[in-house]
């Protein structure tokens, strides 16, 4: 017979180790998806000293830590991204059983926060969407710039989010859209004032001296444009800005000079000649579209038939 010492630590079994708390892990995938506390306690409903709270008791429970705390948010650790590995999925599913009995039977889902390129959204998305309305599907539909809109989604505002660049890090989903086109324009008194065939002859001398419009002061399309198409930095000022392409478009199509604008956003102006192209590259500028979402699956089922309208769609335009 064995006889164990005076606190029977020779028979007893290892403590096992206590269950870990669903709600602390929700909180920690929130984290792991948005990037910091701050934006998943607005993912959450919860104050981000809450979030804190909840961060360092899961990682008292498990002896290690999950996140590296930046100026910027959080980075996750390796352990981190195991753990969101294991319980993403099944949070996911609960969710989305929790989320169906809480709305019930007669409450209708919450509208789609939709965000994007102003000019993309009025011109194509909006018009690919407007059949959903048939089926009760709400939008709100915001414009930005790429980066802002992709925090707001980090954040909670959105549920959506068309980029224009590729999403960075692994906090967001995304999923290619559509390509654009990058056309030289002109209307056709400017086109003929530079000659034709010229630009192709002469290259970016060609349009020496000829009024720019931009989008930016930094003239972000038209420097793409320079260095992929002619190999070169384009320089000088633009005569016009306008934070709206539709603007740009207006513009031109006026008379004010020439600029570089996505095909789909002047299809008719070129079918009816208002506008002119200056040159046809065999490789034009292409630039591609996100459609990018927080991974997990989403507790609206309207956002659902919005992503997959618009990735039907999309090709077309």
């Amino acid at each position: 017979m064995v006889h164990g010492n005076s606190n029977g630590s020779a028979n007893s079994a290892p403590a096992a180790a206590a269950p870990l708390d669903l709600s602390l892990l929700r909180t920690f995938l929130a984290v792991h998806r948005a990037g910091s506390f701050t934006a998943a306690g607005r993912l959450l409903g919860l104050s981000q000293p809450t979030v804190t709270t909840q961060i360092r008791s899961l990682e008292e429970q498990l002896g290690r830590e999950l996140f590296e705390r930046r100026s910027r948010g959080v980075v996750p650790t390796s352990v981190a991204d195991q753990l969101a590995a294991q319980v993403a999925a099944p949070l996911d599913e609960l969710a989305v059983v929790a989320d169906r009995g809480a709305l019930g039977a007669d409450q209708p889902p919450e509208p789609v926060q939709l965000a994007g390129p102003a000019e993309l959204l009025c011109t194509r998305v909006l018009p690919a969407l407007a059949p959903l309305t048939g089926e009760g599907v709400r939008l709100r539909v915001s414009p930005g710039l790429t980066d802002e809109l992709l925090d707001g989604l980090r954040g909670g505002r959105y549920d959506l989010v068309i980029a224009t660049a590729r999403p960075r890090g692994r906090t967001l989903t995304w999923e290619p859209l559509a390509d654009e086109e990058f056309v030289l324009l002109a209307a056709p008194t400017w086109a003929e004032r530079i000659g034709a065939g010229r630009v192709a002859a002469e290259g970016p001398a060609a349009l020496r001296g000829v009024p720019l419009v931009s989008y930016a002061e930094d003239l972000p399309i038209a420097r793409r444009y320079w260095r992929h198409v002619f190999g070169t930095r384009l320089g000088g000022q633009a005569a016009i800005t306008v934070p709206d392409l539709r603007g740009v478009l207006a513009a031109v199509v006026a008379g004010a000079g020439i600029t570089v604008l996505p095909r789909y956003l002047c299809l008719d102006e070129l079918a009816s000649g208002a506008l002119v192209p200056l040159l046809t590259p065999e490789d034009p500028p292409i630039n591609t579209s996100y459609l990018t979402r927080r991974p997990g699956s989403p507790d609206n089922p309207h956002v659902t038939l919005v992503r997959e309208r618009l990735l039907r769609v999309a090709p077309t335009w």
